[in-house]
């Protein structure tokens, strides 16, 4: 057979459910080669970026690599933003590249550059098909790699030549490979800390939302009672109504759920990733007694310098400590300011609950009302901007990998592509892809793919007409922000145009309505509604007085 379709059979044999991307010349044979296959849905998209995005959600949501496609050239360099946001946000993803000749590489020539160097930056691994006969081999490899914890992007170029040779091989089989697990010393180690601290605080990182380890870690907390704080990747780890639930961190400011690190004498990480939410932040003083536990070691960090790590399968790790805690007993532990902080979260929570506005609408009565239209098991997905600092506070969850935010690389453009790639991937449950305006128009033409495709979700753009987040951060530093404004759409026009249903809302009371109405149409749909973003130094200042923890009522 021919090389492109011993790649095609290769991937059928690791289970690769989808490829998304744009075809180009240099790759043709592997498009045609995987035109016949049967297993193999290939996904046309409008922007290799949007592929990537695409390719993204569905490790994110499955734990298991999709391809993202691109030919040379300018093909590959639009793949690499979502594919380094995939990395760094640990989704499992394939990258597949086309390239020119192998006659004319060594050399000057139309559209040839170094993909694969170019893409050794953003993922674990990349590499060229040199010779046919190994791409058994690199395909197991890719795939491993990939699912291998930490999870991520793997690149894999096929030259146009190459893909046309004859071979003579078949595909691997694959094996998988239990995860090693923490020692027993140092998990009876790391069982003395915690029995020892009065106040210990959960840091729940990206690696607690795999399925295993959310449920160790409810059964930790259910033993336990310890509380647990949430980075922007791990919602939806522990239930939002659960009593040890102590939402969630990664602002820059203070905030309530930091106030419960402030009181710590021991804080546990759980699968933390430091690109979240760096440890100065909350451990300014270099003063706090970490317990680390995750598939691998500590990043060194002066802030960050642990009293125990413990390295391995994390939801075997958590289960050992449980293990422990039946065997000898949950200590007593005084958790007082965890609860109060919960309660003042609440608070915040539901403040603007019964917000009744016109004009523009707070982001926080949008947040409530979202979280009442959606159900437990459904899937919102942040792009970037100032509305991803109000979801990673305001929108919390019952399961976890319901709340999708791109939090390592934080690339805009993410949300409308990613939401497509859920609706195929979850078609029965409700997506909510939310935006700013400036990140939804960054992958627009993605609306017509959704359309084509029939996908059912709803787009909710929040419009203020500026680069939100950044005129935030401008007047938070500087008491000014820079010309940041710009024009919009018409966006009744271009739902319409794209063949999408379309709404605008400005009445407060009227916004869990329409979007309740939007889920309901069959096919996209998309809300927009003017955003109250005077809320965002609201907030700034509210937290900037936030020193000392809170008192305790008695």
């Amino acid at each position: 057979m021919k090389a492109s379709e011993l790649m095609v059979k290769c991937l059928e044999n690791e289970g690769i459910e989808y490829i998304f991307g744009v075809p180009g010349e240099e790759n043709a044979d592997f498009i045609m080669s995987l035109e016949e296959s049967e297993k193999i849905k290939f996904i046309l998209t409008r922007h290799e970026q949007g592929a990537a995005f695409m390719a993204e959600i569905y490790g994110r949501l499955t734990g298991n690599p999709a391809a993202c496609l691109g030919t040379l050239g300018p093909g590959a360099t639009n793949l690499i933003t979502g594919v380094a946001d995939a990395n760094m946000d640990r989704a499992p993803m394939l990258v597949l590249t086309g390239q020119g000749s192998t006659l004319r590489l060594h050399k000057e020539s139309h559209q040839i550059m170094d993909v694969v160097d170019m893409f050794k930056p953003v993922t674990k691994w990349a590499t060229s098909i040199y010779n046919a006969v190994t791409i058994p081999e690199v395909i197991r490899k890719a795939v491993r790699l990939s699912r291998t914890e930490k999870p991520g992007a793997v690149h894999i170029e096929l030259s146009e030549d190459i893909a046309k040779h004859q071979v003579d091989a078949e595909p691997l089989e694959p094996r998988r490979f239990r995860r090693s697990v923490a020692d027993d010393k140092i998990a009876d180690q790391a069982f003395a800390l915690i029995s020892k601290a009065r106040k210990p605080v959960i840091i729940a990182g990206n690696g607690t939302i795999r399925r295993r380890a959310a449920k160790q870690l409810r059964l930790m907390c259910e033993k336990t009672g310890i509380g647990v704080l949430s980075t922007f990747m791990a919602k939806g780890a522990v239930d939002m109504d659960a009593d040890y639930c102590l939402y969630t961190i990664g602002l820059g400011s203070k905030d309530y759920p930091t106030l419960a690190i402030d009181d710590a004498d021991l804080v546990i990480t759980l699968g933390f990733d430091m690109v979240e939410y760096h440890p100065r932040l909350w451990n300014p003083h270099k003063n706090k007694t970490i317990l680390h536990a995750d598939f691998l070691p500590a990043e060194i960090d002066e802030y960050y310098h642990p009293e125990l790590e413990l390295v391995g399968d994390l939801a075997h790790t958590i289960w050992m400590l449980n293990e422990r805690l039946t065997t000898h007993g949950v200590p007593d532990y005084e958790l007082s300011q965890q609860a109060e902080t919960r309660r003042l979260m609440q608070n915040e929570l539901a403040e603007h609950a019964n917000d009744d506005t016109s004009g523009s609408i707070r982001p926080q009565k949008m947040l409530w009302d979202a979280r009442k239209v959606m159900g437990p098991e459904d899937i919102v997905l942040s792009d970037v901007g100032a509305h991803k600092m109000w979801i990673a506070r305001h929108y919390h969850c019952h399961e976890p990998n319901t709340c999708l935010i791109p939090n390592g690389f934080c690339s805009m453009g993410f949300a409308l592509p990613g939401a497509i790639a859920a609706s195929l991937v979850l078609p029965q449950q409700r997506i909510l892809g939310i935006s700013g305006d400036a990140g939804f128009l960054m992958n627009v033409q993605e609306m017509e793919t959704a359309k084509r495709l029939n996908t059912n979700l709803v787009m909710l753009v929040w419009e203020d007409h500026a680069y939100g987040l950044i005129a935030w951060k401008q007047e938070s530093e500087f008491g000014r922000h820079t010309k940041l404004s710009f024009d919009n759409p018409d966006w009744m026009q271009l739902a319409s145009a794209f063949g999408w249903h379309g709404h605008h809302v400005e009445q407060s009371s009227q916004f869990a309505d329409t979007l309740e109405a939007a889920f309901r149409e069959q096919g996209p749909s998309l809300v927009v509604a003017p955003v109250d973003y005077r809320e965002n130094m609201a907030l700034t200042r509210r937290l900037g007085e936030m020193t000392e923890p809170c008192p305790v009522a008695s």
